[in-house]
Formats: C-alpha cells, sequence, structure tokens
C-alpha cells in the first residue's frame, strides 16, 4: 500500500512537470514570433527616411545633371553650342555678379559653374556677359536691368544671382550669355530650364544647353560648365 502511494505521488508530479512544460512551448514560441512583429515596422521607418530624404529628392528632380561639362573626371569636352544672340543684346552692361534689385519680382536663382577650355582645365579671367528677360518675359532695352558682365576667378569660377525669367511669344525660358577665355573667340549662347512644357516647340533649345536645377529653400540652385576655345 505504501508503494502503491508513492508511486500515484510521483505520477502526479510528472502529469504536474508535463503540463508545465507543455505550456511553456506556446510561450516561446510566441515571444520568437513576436519579433518579426517588432522588427519589420523598424525597417520601414528605415526606409521610408530614406525615401523622403532631400537629397534623393533632389537627385530625382536633377534630370540635367549629366550635362555638365568636364565632370566625373573627364580630360576633355566640346565647345559649348553656340546659337543665336537674338535681338536684345546691349553692349557695356555693367561688371556685376548679381543681377537683382530691389522688389524685382520673380523666384531668385543663383547659377554657379565652371569655364573651361576643350581639355578640361580650368580657364581663369574668363568673361561671363549675361543678360535676360525679367519674371514677365520683359526685357529692358533703354538701360540694364539683369544685364550684366563678370569674370572668372583663378579656378575658373563663377556665380551668378538673377531671377528665372519670364516666357514670352515664341520662346522658352532661357538666359544669354557671352563667353570668352582671355584673347581668345566669343562663344554666344543660352540656358534652358529643365521640365518646361515650351522647350518642346523651342527652334533654338538644345538638351545640351540645360541648367542643373535644384530647389532650395531660397529658390533655385541652377549649375552649368562652359567650354570655351583657348586660341
Amino acid at each position: 500500500m505504501y508503494r502503491k502511494t508513492i508511486f500515484s505521488i510521483l505520477m502526479a508530479i510528472c502529469v504536474v512537470v508535463f503540463a508545465a512544460c507543455t505550456t511553456a512551448t506556446p510561450t516561446t514560441v510566441a515571444s520568437s514570433d513576436s519579433n518579426p512583429v517588432v522588427t519589420v515596422p523598424t525597417a520601414a521607418s528605415v526606409s521610408e527616411t530614406s525615401t523622403l530624404s532631400p537629397t534623393a529628392e533632389i537627385s530625382s528632380n536633377d534630370s540635367s545633371s549629366t550635362n555638365l561639362a568636364c565632370g566625373n573626371g573627364s580630360t576633355s569636352a566640346s565647345t559649348t553650342l553656340e546659337v543665336t544672340e537674338g535681338p536684345y543684346f546691349t553692349a557695356n552692361s555693367p561688371e556685376r555678379a548679381s543681377l537683382l534689385e530691389d522688389g524685382m519680382p520673380g523666384t531668385k536663382l543663383v547659377v554657379t559653374g565652371y569655364v573651361y577650355d576643350t581639355h578640361c582645365q580650368p580657364v581663369a579671367n574668363a568673361l561671363l556677359d549675361f543678360w535676360q528677360a525679367d519674371a514677365n518675359g520683359v526685357y529692358d532695352n533703354s538701360g540694364y536691368t539683369l544685364r550684366g558682365h563678370q569674370f572668372t576667378d583663378a579656378n575658373g569660377f563663377y556665380t551668378l544671382t538673377t531671377v528665372v525669367p519670364g516666357l514670352y511669344t515664341g520662346r522658352t525660358e532661357h538666359i544669354h550669355v557671352k563667353v570668352q577665355a582671355p584673347n581668345s573667340k566669343l562663344i554666344t549662347s543660352q540656358l534652358f530650364f529643365p521640365g518646361i512644357t515650351e522647350n518642346d516647340g523651342d527652334r533654338i533649345f538644345d538638351q545640351s544647353l540645360l541648367l542643373s536645377i535644384q530647389q532650395t529653400s531660397d529658390g533655385l540652385q541652377g549649375e552649368f560648365n562652359f567650354v570655351v576655345p583657348t586660341s
């Protein structure tokens, strides 16, 4: 009798232990399954942050960046395409890097870049003479509003501060420019803006003359590198 009692007690203990182990197993599995639930939102959050980063947005909107001459380590380039001067050039513009004036309407635009020779060497003291229409598509033909010339620095660098020009009948948005290395041939050309509907119908427009444009908190930032002959 005494042995039967002990055997019964041992069997009861085994049943309790077995039941406890069986209950613990789903708990462990549930804990393991919960890890992806925590991990997945974290991964999604990182992905969204990357997608919405300012750099990604700028890169996706910067459709003409490949037009920058002498970029990516290039050692040679063709001269900037020459196009018509048009009827609105005025000689003897003032020397200035900013064409902005107080109260001038329009979207601010800062264009930077370099002037190179055909071997992609920077050209110091190169002349750049810019002129353009105002935000309403009107040229100042009696004065020097939105007209000015400047010279590159020792590294061939220039910067132009102006406004985005407006449209006028028959043309797309554009900025006129004359570029010349010291004592060399003068290049006359125009700069254009990516994504403008009127580009397709403009007989002067050329893809090689597109500005590389980025949106900034202060307006637009543009880039363009000129290539000029040096003899």
